[in-house]
C-alpha cells in the first residue's frame, strides 16, 4: 500500500484539495472502485478500498471486498531472475538454499 509519507506528498502537491480520489477498477476483481482519502486531525481516513503505488505515479485500486480477502495485490506474474552460478545461467529459484543466500548478499557495481 501507499506510505503515509507519500500521501503527505500528494496532499502537499494539491493544497487546495481536502480529499483525494482514486477512481478506476479493482486490480483483483475488475469491479469499479472509487477510493477517497481525506486528511483529518487524527490522520488519514481512507474509504472505498485501498490504493497501491507499485511504481512511481502508477496507482492501483483494490475494492473493500478484495482487500478483506487479501491485502496484497494479486494478478502479478512472478518475475523469474536468472543469474550465473557455477559457470552457466540458471533461474535463482532453482538454486539450492546456500547459493540463494549468497545471491541476496551480492552487490551490483558500475564499471
Amino acid at each position: 500500500m501507499m506510505t503515509v509519507a507519500r500521501l503527505h506528498e500528494l496532499f502537499e502537491s494539491h493544497p487546495d484539495k481536502a480529499m483525494l480520489g482514486f477512481e478506476g477498477q479493482c486490480h483483483d476483481c475488475g469491479k469499479d472502485v472509487n477510493v477517497a482519502v481525506a486528511l483529518t486531525p487524527e490522520g488519514f481516513a481512507i474509504s472505498g478500498g485501498a490504493v497501491y503505488e507499485p511504481e512511481p505515479d502508477k496507482f492501483h485500486n483494490k475494492c473493500d471486498d478484495c482487500y478483506r480477502k487479501s491485502p496484497q495485490l494479486s494478478n502479478y506474474r512472478r518475475c523469474e531472475v536468472y543469474s550465473r552460478v557455477v559457470g552457466y545461467l540458471r533461474p535463482v529459484a532453482q538454486w539450492n538454499e546456500g547459493k540463494q543466500a549468497e545471491f541476496t548478499h551480492r552487490k551490483a557495481y558500475r564499471v
